[in-house]
């Protein structure tokens, strides 16, 4: 073996994790948090008014659960639940679990459209849906998607829908009666012994690898895929995330900031709650800065978890309005990078004792896991999770040296059992060896500590530059009047790809082009100015808030005359 073969160290890891995977269920693991926290408060509805403790929850929930098999639903059908965070939603999903359902968490921002293309490629049999989602009618829609609705009966039937042919029934979360729906407190209510006890029955029938969740991944890039995710996946990541006591994320009061069909909002607050004995609050159905700041406040929450727009939009209106929690000890950030500039705001701004990162994705929730006494780096993402492999591969799939970027790829019980329907997508995303592609940019450092680069496909080549907008994007957050920004390619034929960036500045700030590229001047290398310097009040935004980049470009590409 000659020297460099010797000096070469493959850029993998594995942790093997210090306590065994469980075969638990869903259904088992709010059997246990009954058991053990089971008059503590399991979720605070603030908004509406209502507080359920862990044992609660699990009865009403077998209720849900049981009046949906007496309407005519199997373990194994898919019940879709379509809405804003409430304690109806949480409810709903707890009683997917424990009927053994496979629960199509829906973006309550969907139309018509995204409706009927989520129904029909998850094969729903039945739908909960809210009647309201900000000022859109839920009932409306419904009707655009089953316009059968309108010759039904006042009350709930099996429905006959043409354009979505495998939905029997639907189910609305309020008082009011509406045509072909039924109400979920008669649902609740008709419940017979019976069907309870084969809810109880099945908490020992139902398998950990089976399938109980269908997320719709959040598409930032296009459209979105449904991914499949077994009791295995969900209840050995929920033990797994902040395992480590230190972090403060146990029996603590944690706020939903996300919506609860997103993996950070199901995973990370509602069934992390249930296997660490945390209380789930909800300050409101969809976010509001001022009104999650004060619930915190109110309520004395001591952990939190959110995505770094989402952290801005708090911290804005925590200086806007003089709020300033005293109780936190922990806030999580994930979902995209974390600029230096936020990750002293968090801490600073929120008060907040320990901001700490993780990294994850929808296909595979758990990859790198915070860890208290980790490197304070703000690039740092974690370590690598327990019971999980990873590597970092070049563009031929093979491993680069330790420290070196590549594509991170990712293999263990958090990988998703596949996209819905779609073999092509699955096989795309994850080979016969196991090993699934994150699509992510990383450099992996001894110790197993990960450091996120940026998206792949994100990545601008100008004239032979490698350029990443995530280090572009910390750049421009150094600037004082900068809230948020977004860096990406323009195609351009004579350089291959142009710089754009986007500005969201603070209002009382009256920044300009010229501004800009005066901050640039001396700072970073001519070729990397942005030709293109957009300033937006405003992105558009995923269900848990991400930028939809995508978007960005149309808009960019039709502005510019450019082809799509």
């Amino acid at each position: 073996m000659n020297n460099n073969n010797r000096k070469f160290k493959p850029s993998y890891w594995h942790n093997p994790g210090a306590r065994p995977l469980t075969p638990l269920t869903l259904g088992q693991v709010i059997d246990l948090a009954a058991e053990q926290w089971g008059d503590k408060e399991a979720v605070v509805s603030l908004y509406q008014g209502q507080r359920f403790t862990f044992r609660e929850a699990r009865d009403k929930a077998d209720e849900v659960a049981a009046g949906l098999l007496q309407l005519g639903l199997n373990p194994g059908d898919r019940l879709a639940i379509w809405g804003p965070n409430s304690i109806e939603w949480y409810i709903c999903r707890l009683a997917a679990a424990r009927g053994g359902f496979i629960a199509v968490q829906l973006d309550p921002a969907y139309q018509a459209p995204q409706l009927m293309f989520s129904l029909n490629k998850a094969e729903v049999k039945a739908i909960i849906s809210s009647e309201f989602y900000k000022t859109n009618s839920c009932y409306e829609i419904l009707r655009t998607v089953i316009p059968e609705l309108d010759s039904c009966p006042e009350s709930g039937v099996k429905l006959q829908a043409a354009k979505v042919p495998t939905l029997e029934t639907l189910i609305l979360m309020g008082d009011k009666q509406y045509r072909g729906a039924y109400r979920l407190s008669d649902v609740m209510a008709s419940a017979k012994p019976e069907f309870l006890q084969k809810i109880k029955d099945l908490q020992t029938l139902i398998q950990p690898d089976e399938g109980c969740s269908i997320q719709f991944s959040s598409g930032t890039t296009g459209t979105p895929k449904g991914v499949l995710l077994s009791h295995h996946n969900v209840v050995n990541t929920i033990y797994s995330w902040f395992s480590d006591k230190k972090i403060g994320f146990h029996n603590s009061k944690m706020p939903a900031i996300t919506q609860f069909c997103h993996a950070s909002g199901c995973q990370g607050v509602i069934f992390t709650g249930l296997g660490n004995g945390n209380t789930c609050l909800i300050p409101a159905p969809v976010f509001e800065p001022r009104k999650m700041l004060e619930a915190i406040i109110q309520e004395k929450c001591n952990t939190v978890l959110g995505t770094p727009a989402l952290y801005v939009d708090m911290i804005a209106a925590a200086r806007e309005h003089g709020l300033k929690p005293t109780s936190l000890q922990a806030a999580l950030c994930g979902g995209a990078p974390c600029s230096l500039q936020l990750f002293e705001d968090i801490k600073k701004v929120l008060n907040v004792k320990n901001v700490i990162l993780g990294y994850g994705m929808t296909e595979a929730v758990a990859i790198f896991l915070p860890v208290p006494d980790g490197p304070k780096d703000h690039t740092i993402v974690g370590r690598v999770a327990p019971h999980t492999e990873v590597k970092v591969v070049n563009k031929e799939g093979r491993m680069v040296p330790m420290g070196t970027p590549g594509q991170l790829c990712v293999r263990g019980y958090s990988v998703m059992l596949g996209y819905w329907n779609d073999e092509e997508k699955t096989r795309e995303y994850m080979g016969r060896d196991g090993w699934a592609k994150t699509g992510d940019e990383f450099v992996l450092e001894e110790g197993g500590w990960g450091r996120i680069v940026g998206r792949i496909k994100d990545v601008i080549i100008r004239i032979g530059d490698k350029i990443f907008p995530a280090e572009m994007e910390d750049f421009f957050m150094e600037h004082p009047d900068v809230m948020e920004v977004e860096v990406l390619g323009v195609p351009d034929p004579r350089v291959g790809e142009e710089i754009c960036v986007y500005l969201r500045v603070r209002e009382e700030a009256n920044l300009t082009e010229d501004d800009i590229r005066n901050y640039c001047k001396d700072k970073i290398p001519e070729y990397r100015v942005p030709r293109y310097i957009r300033f937006v009040k405003k992105f558009e935004r995923t269900v848990i808030g991400k930028i939809q980049k995508f978007r960005l470009l149309e808009q960019l590409k039709k502005e510019l005359g450019l082809p799509d």
